[in-house]
Order: structure tokens, then sequence, then C-alpha cells
């Protein structure tokens, strides 16, 4: 995604840009809060950038780099560069949308993306069942910590 960051981040710098309209969003403060909690989880370091944006750059983003039609919730951009971790991508309206139809907080549902995208940069997936067992009891933990209920039991109750 080449967001534009300083060039003397540090190694364990989190830089948050807020390009959406949406008042739903966590402070900043919350948004490194989450980044790090995976960081130390993982026993690794290195910069993050998450960018918040409305529908219309998310959807730009999907086409362009996923090859698909429409938005989505998160997307992640692993780096090329040491002591850089990558790029998260956050539409605001989706989360929101999905956040009041999962009938979860929007800051839970923020704090899971967070999560699932930084998780992501540090190469989990979940493109096998097993990888997506792994990724996911990682998720969990790291949201336990902070309060915040397996999403995934809340995802699928809300399917009822």
């Amino acid at each position: 995604m080449a967001v534009q960051r300083p060039s003397a981040m540090a190694a364990d710098a989190v830089d948050i840009q807020l390009a959406s309209t949406c008042d739903r969003v966590p402070t900043a403060a919350r948004l490194r809060r989450w980044v790090r909690a995976v960081l130390r989880a993982e026993q690794r370091d290195g910069s993050v950038a998450i960018r918040i944006m409305d529908e219309p750059e998310m959807r730009r983003l999907n086409a362009r780099f996923r090859g698909k039609e429409g938005t989505t919730n998160v997307l992640s951009f692993p780096a090329e560069e040491t002591g850089l971790l990558g790029d998260i991508a956050i539409c605001a309206p989706v989360v929101a949308r999905e956040a009041a139809e999962q009938r979860k907080s929007v800051d839970a549902h923020y704090a899971h993306l967070v999560v699932h995208g930084v998780l992501h940069l540090l190469g989990y997936d979940h493109d096998s069942a097993g990888e997506a067992r792994i990724m996911e009891n990682k998720e969990v933990t790291i949201l336990a910590e902070f309060g915040i209920d397996d999403p995934y039991v809340i995802e699928a109750a809300a399917d009822d």
C-alpha cells in the first residue's frame, strides 16, 4: 500500500492515519495498545502503519491488490524493509456496520481487526483449517487481555 511514513520511525512505532469521516473510530492510543499487545505476545518488534479510511479508498485497494470488487473490513500489506512490519488498512464504515450486525462494540471489532491485521503482517494466515485455528487461537488469547470475548463465538451467534 506504501503509506508515507516519517523516515525515522522507532522500531516499535505505530503510525495512525485517519482518512475517514466516520465518527466511530477508536483513539490512536487504543489502536497502538492493540498493535503492541500482538508484538509483545509474539515477542517481535517493528513498526506498523494503520490507515483508517472510507469505502471508496478501500474499494480501490481491494480491486488493485486483491482483484476483488467492493469493499472489505481490513487489508494487510507486509513490508519488505527491515524493521518495518507493514501497513494495515481498515474501512471505518464497514467496521461500524459489521459491529452492529454482529452485536458487538465498535471498539471490540476494531481490536479484533487490528490484532488480525498485525498477525498477518507477522506471517500468519488462514488459508487452511489448521492455519485458521492457530491464527484464531492467537487472536482470542490477545483479545482476552483487553476483556474482549472470542470474536468467532460472537460472529457465529450473530448468524443465528
